[in-house]
């Protein structure tokens, strides 16, 4: 009974995890519009949150190695439920974005802590695989979900409760914490390493700056060509700290593992595809295809619901085979999805229903590489170094989502621009107005910059821009998905069992 109330408190921080993720890409046009924002906002309102958790992901799992793992859990989802309320009650973004960047050191934090406390509260191997199904399960109802009940709560009580739902829930996860998960600690735990923290920080901010400002301010400019600058120094000093110190906290050694390294190109690939494509998903079906905040979180639901159906059938599949046949054939399944949802997306007659094949198959991908990448990272190290070893695993994953989204964002942009530039030539402003038509509709006055002798109307232009910007995106995702796929199959070594 202990356990089972453990494993609640747990599965219900992975729902709010996972709920986070994909409602807010589905009221990021809404925002964008009521808080009058443009591309750039939408990819800081959601890299605000990544790179805020890659902040505190390794800091958190030494803090909750040396003064326990429930305790930190518990803070964290309480910061979580009140920095949610923080952003609920927003009205301007820039207050919005500083909001989701505490709601982020929170999020980190809660995730960080509730994987490690799965790790060492389920140890046995069945009972272990249980837990950590039941958790894929959880977290993939929340991610898939996510992106109608982010849909109906925007229309019918307003986007603040997209937000605002996390602090009951939160409240509730503290309640079920208390008295079911055993405290844990290790015992080798040294003081909390401030000098990584900061540099790896500084690195991720520096290189998601200038990709996502460069186009904007010119990448030769002093802010971004400061911030890249700025982000390489701060990773080479990382490097340095950690690599120079007895106990660090990001222990560069557990790299010589290869199930640990293979899974961590399993991390790394679902952030080169799956995830960042979810931030654009929204802006295809909403403005693209001129669907309801509703019928879009509808049509998402096949690219995410997978999440929630798959991940049994994971553990069992990693069971009878090794991680270095699973992850890889999980990334494959993403990169065959997306390279199939950009054929849909490139149909005469582009829809939700040319999408579904894809997106079921991306949605599939995901299920099949996410928990089996968890259990095989923190299964490589001993139970006592499981708070490292996930903050690795998080950490890769967030750093290469925030790259990501704004890179994604810049290839949706450029695809944009080049498709209006082949059909109006030259356009005053018209790298400003991409970037507007990628973040939603275009305003009366952009929509009378396009005005060509083309058959096409200004509407249609814009709508045929965006298809093809959105298009470009996938491609580059599926692309991704393969090539990490391969490296991590390299990479784990894979041999033949004896029989």
């Amino acid at each position: 009974m202990k356990n089972m109330l453990a494993l609640s408190s747990i599965c219900l921080a992975a729902a709010m995890f996972g709920l986070e993720i994909s409602s807010v890409p589905v009221i990021l046009p809404t925002l964008a519009s009521v808080l009058h924002g443009d591309l750039q906002d939408a990819q800081w309102i959601m890299n605000a949150y990544t790179i805020a958790c890659t902040t505190v992901l390794m800091g958190t799992g030494a803090l909750a190695d040396r003064y326990g793992r429930r305790r930190i859990f518990i803070a964290s989802v309480l910061l979580f439920g009140v920095t949610s309320l923080i952003c609920g009650l927003a009205r301007s973004l820039a207050v919005l974005i500083v909001s989701r960047f505490l709601q982020g050191i929170g999020g980190g934090a809660m995730l960080i802590c509730l994987i490690a406390v799965l790790s060492h509260q389920f140890q046995e191997g069945q009972e272990r695989s249980r837990a950590f199904a039941a958790w894929g399960v959880v977290f993939g109802a929340g991610l898939g979900f996510g992106p109608i009940i982010g849909g109906l709560l925007a229309n019918f009580i307003g986007w603040r409760w997209v937000f605002l739902a996390h602090v009951p829930l939160s409240l509730l996860t503290v309640a079920l914490a208390f008295g079911s998960i055993t405290e844990s600690r290790d015992p080798l735990a040294r003081r909390l390493d401030l000098a990584g923290i900061v540099t790896l920080a500084l690195a991720v901010f520096g290189l998601s700056y200038f990709i996502t400002q460069g186009p904007v301010l010119g990448f030769l400019s002093p802010l971004p060509l400061g911030a890249i600058i700025t982000g390489a120094i701060s990773f080479g000093l990382f490097v340095w700290v950690e690599t120079a110190q007895p106990h660090p906290m990001f222990d560069f050694s557990v790299f010589r593992n290869k199930n640990f390294s293979g899974a961590i190109m399993g991390s790394i690939g679902m952030n080169f595809s799956f995830w960042p494509l979810m931030i654009y998903l929204p802006i295809y079906f909403q403005t693209g295809l001129g669907y309801g905040i509703i019928t879009a979180g509808l049509s998402l639901l096949a690219y995410t619901l997978p999440t929630l159906v798959i991940p049994p059938f994971a553990e069992q599949f990693l069971r009878r085979h090794q991680p270095g046949v699973v992850i890889p054939f999980g990334l494959f399944t993403i990169g065959l999805g997306l390279i199939a949802m950009y054929a849909g997306s490139r149909a005469t007659h582009t829809g939700w229903l040319t999408m579904l094949p894809g997106a079921l198959l991306a949605g599939t991908g995901l299920g099949l590489t996410n928990t089996p990448v968890t259990n095989t990272t923190t299964g490589s190290v001993s139970s006592s170094r499981a708070g490292m070893a996930s903050g690795i695993d998080m950490s890769a994953r967030l750093i290469t989502l925030a790259i990501n989204i704004a890179l994604m964002g810049l290839i949706l942009q450029n695809g944009i621009q080049q498709y209006l530039s082949r059909e109006l030539g030259n356009v005053p402003q018209l790298h400003a107005l991409a970037g507007r038509l990628a973040a939603g509709p275009l305003a009366p006055a952009d929509l009378n910059l396009l005005t060509t002798a083309a058959p096409l109307t200004p509407a249609a232009l814009a709508h045929a821009a965006l298809l093809h910007g959105i298009s470009t995106v996938m491609l580059y995702g599926g692309i991704s998905a393969w090539i990490l796929a391969f490296a991590s199959f390299s990479v784990f070594g894979v041999r033949r069992r004896a029989v």
